[in-house]
């Protein structure tokens, strides 16, 4: 955050001013709140008037703990927030910084109403019938396989995979591909699906049961064997069971 003179930056799309907490009216700035976390995110600065000067607040701690508090009760779902104080020449300030969200949309809750709200210039509007398809269409777009972990991919090989893409496409790897396939994200995690593609798997259900059977009902099977490994090796061990017991000719 970069103040001069005691004035922050003028209201954007990014930035909302509050110069205090309004406790008997929530709506006030939970709206901003929902409409960072439905559009790119951004940050509520208490203790700043309109005109972005810095008046401080007297409480920060007690205004924290209830903006934490109220957030978790009225916005659904809950989106990610962080509560940031910052002192500057003798004045508190508190900045709650909203993360884009990913489970849009992020409501408003009151008295059984849910409202969406979207970010139009430095404003925080009510979602018209267009926006809020777009948010629940983005929402419902995410999938399990690319949602991020907390594992660090550069303690994982992806050569198994890499192997195989040079056999199958001709062309060399690219460590870059990882995070256009929706293994790993822009700061260095793997997805869910990158756990899956990583030598050293080791996602308990991440296993393939192959069976041979004497004819067209399951009695007593011949062979049968379980494989426990990465998609790519799964891929090929079934392939090659397939192929073992495969009558040609």
């Amino acid at each position: 955050m970069q103040i001069h003179n005691n004035t922050l930056i003028a209201e954007c799309s990014t930035y909302d001013f509050k110069e205090m907490l309004e406790r008997k009216k929530v709506k006030s700035w939970l709206k901003s709140v929902s409409a960072f976390a439905n559009t790119d995110g951004g940050s509520l600065f208490y203790g700043m008037n309109d005109d972005g000067v810095i008046v401080g607040l007297e409480n920060p701690q007690a205004d924290a703990d209830f903006i934490s508090e109220t957030i978790k009760a009225r916005l659904d779902p809950v989106p990610e927030v962080q509560l940031i104080p910052i002192e500057h020449e003798g004045h508190s300030l508190l900045e709650v910084k909203v993360k884009a969200g990913m489970l849009t949309p992020y409501y408003y809750y009151q008295d059984g109403t849910r409202t969406a709200y979207v970010r139009v210039g430095n404003e925080s509007v009510e979602c018209n019938s267009q926006q809020l398809l777009s948010l629940v269409l983005k929402g419902t777009h995410m999938t399990w396989d690319s949602l991020p972990t907390q594992v660090d991919a550069s303690k994982h090989s992806f050569i198994i995979l890499a192997n195989t893409f040079r056999e199958q496409t001709h062309q060399e790897w690219n460590d870059k591909y990882l995070e256009s396939f929706g293994l790993i994200t822009s700061d260095g995690k793997l997805t869910n699906a990158g756990l899956l593609f990583v030598d050293n798997c080791t996602v308990f259900q991440s296993r393939i049961f192959c069976t041979r059977w004497t004819g067209l009902y399951k009695d007593d099977a011949i062979s049968s064997v379980e494989h426990r490994d990465n998609l790519v090796l799964l891929l090929k061990y079934g392939m090659d069971f397939i192929k073992n017991y495969t009558m040609s000719g």
